[in-house]
C-alpha cells in the first residue's frame, strides 16, 4: 500500500514541477522587466533542483542528489550576481 502511495505521489510531484518549470520559462521569456526575468530564473532553477531530488528518490541513486546540490549552489551564485549587476551595473568592483 505505501509503495503505491509513494509511486503516485512522486508522479504527481514530477508533473507539477514540470508545469512549474514551464510557467517559469514562459515568464522568463515574456517578462516585462529584467527583475521579472531574474525572479523566474530563480524559480526555474529551484524547480529543476526539486525535480532532480524527486528523480533521486524515485530511482534511489545518489547522483541526482549531487547534481541537485550543484544546481542549487550555481543558481544561488548566479542570482546574486545578476541582482548585483542590476543594482550597480557591474558584478566585480
Amino acid at each position: 500500500m505505501s509503495a503505491v502511495i509513494l509511486f503516485w505521489s512522486l508522479l504527481v510531484a514530477q508533473i507539477l514541477l514540470a508545469v512549474a518549470m514551464a510557467i517559469a520559462t514562459f515568464r522568463m521569456v515574456r517578462g516585462p522587466r529584467a527583475q521579472d526575468r531574474i525572479l523566474s530564473l530563480d524559480a526555474l532553477y529551484v524547480s529543476a533542483m526539486l525535480l532532480l531530488l524527486v528523480f533521486g528518490i524515485r530511482t534511489g541513486s545518489t547522483l541526482y542528489f549531487e547534481a541537485a546540490l550543484v544546481i542549487s549552489l550555481l543558481g544561488f551564485v548566479s542570482t546574486v550576481a545578476l541582482a548585483k549587476f542590476l543594482m550597480r551595473g557591474e558584478v566585480i568592483e
